[in-house]
């Protein structure tokens, strides 16, 4: 039996950023996959539900929750997130022997956008590479927190002529990338912030575009402390913090 997939970007958080696409897409499906997190993580689940009961019409859809399992961090980085995404694997293939009807269409809900720092499309194509299932799944893409973050900054991601580069926070304590122009962090734990120059002006946003929103700029020596502190209380009152940065090096002298 063939088994229809729907990889759905649904934003950086806010429900106003689902795009007129994923809007369709949600009313194309009959079975929502929900992944538990936790409880400390409740409020991305319930988020989830939300944007369902907002965009879909009619009532003719069911959640299957699963459980995620945590990622181990003792071993070596990609060696961890293969085994996670191995274990991960075993319960999509789960859900889609027992919870997919065959006149049914299954979605997965993915935060910002599925090609970005995510997880999804990989699993499925490790999937669909066994043949075990005859799987078509298909991808809308979602804005991200990185269009997000610049469009509340209101700041451009690039500069004119330069590159822009996307890396994540465990790469960033070995410092800024050697390529010229802006950087965006992603997955950060903020251990890098302190060995970059003070120089640099940041953009930083934590749960862009929702009610707990945050947003510092700055020069990076001027507001490193502020966003320690705001990011360790927000981590504490709300049990989890999605953030997201620009940094953006000193220009070079001569240069317009």
């Amino acid at each position: 039996m063939r088994r229809r997939i729907l990889v759905i970007g649904i934003g950086a958080g806010n429900p106003e950023y689902i795009t007129v696409q994923a809007v369709k897409a949600l009313n194309r499906a009959s079975v929502f996959f929900l992944p538990n997190k936790g409880a400390d993580k409740a409020g991305l689940l319930h988020l989830r539900q939300e944007i369902c009961g907002r965009y879909i019409e009619g009532d003719d859809y069911r959640f299957v929750e699963f459980d995620i399992p945590e990622r181990s961090k003792a071993g070596v980085y990609k060696s961890d997130v293969k085994a996670w995404r191995d274990e991960v694997r075993r319960i999509y293939e789960r859900l889609l022997a027992e919870e997919i009807g065959e006149d049914e269409t299954g979605a997965f809900l993915v935060w910002g956008d599925p090609s970005l720092y995510d997880g999804t499309m990989g699993i499925l194509e490790s999937i669909a590479a066994t043949d075990a299932f005859d799987l078509d799944y298909e991808v809308i893409p979602g804005i991200s927190s990185v269009s997000a973050l610049a469009a509340r900054h209101k700041v451009a991601l690039n500069r004119i002529g330069e590159p822009l580069t996307v890396t994540t926070g465990r790469l960033l304590t070995k410092g800024m990338p050697d390529t010229g122009g802006n950087v965006v962090v992603m997955l950060d734990t903020q251990a890098g912030l302190r060995a970059l120059d003070g120089d640099i002006e940041i953009h930083w946003g934590a749960y862009v575009g929702t009610e707990d929103e945050i947003l510092i700029s700055g020069k990076l020596r001027d507001v490193c402390d502020d966003i320690e502190r705001q990011r360790v209380a927000s981590k504490d009152e709300n049990g989890w913090i999605m953030d997201t940065y620009l940094l953006a090096p000193p220009k070079d002298a001569g240069k317009t």
